[in-house]
C-alpha cells in the first residue's frame, strides 16, 4: 500500500503547479489557488502515508519525479509548452530514475 500512496501523492504534486498556472490565466483566481493548496496538502498527507515503509531519499525522489515529469507533460499538452529533443531527453532521464530507484527498492 506504501507504493500506492506514493503514487497518489505524487499525482496531487502536479496539482498544485497545475492550480498555479491556472490562478495565473484564470480570473477565477481564487478557486484555483484554493485547488493548489488542496492538492498540496493531499499530496504531503499521501507522501507521510508512504515514507512509513519506504527510505525518505527513495520516496521523494519518485515523488519529485513523477510530479515532474507529469507537470513537464501538462505543460506540453496543454499550455503549449515548448517540446524539444533537449527537453524530451532531460523528461526520459527523469523517468528512468524513477523507474530505477523503484527497480533498486
Amino acid at each position: 500500500m506504501c507504493w500506492v500512496n506514493l503514487l497518489i501523492a505524487a499525482l496531487f504534486e502536479v496539482g498544485w503547479p497545475f492550480g498555479m498556472k491556472m490562478a495565473s490565466i484564470s480570473p477565477h483566481k481564487i478557486l484555483w489557488i484554493l485547488f493548489a493548496i488542496i492538492a498540496m496538502t493531499l499530496s504531503g498527507v499521501f507522501l507521510y502515508l508512504a515514507q512509513k515503509e519506504i527510505p525518505v531519499g527513495t520516496a521523494y525522489a519518485i515523488w519529485t519525479g513523477i510530479g515532474a515529469a507529469c507537470t513537464f507533460l501538462i505543460g506540453v499538452l496543454v499550455f503549449n509548452d515548448t517540446l524539444n529533443l533537449m527537453r524530451a531527453f532531460g523528461v526520459i532521464l527523469i523517468i528512468s530514475g524513477v523507474i530505477m530507484l523503484k527497480l533498486a527498492h
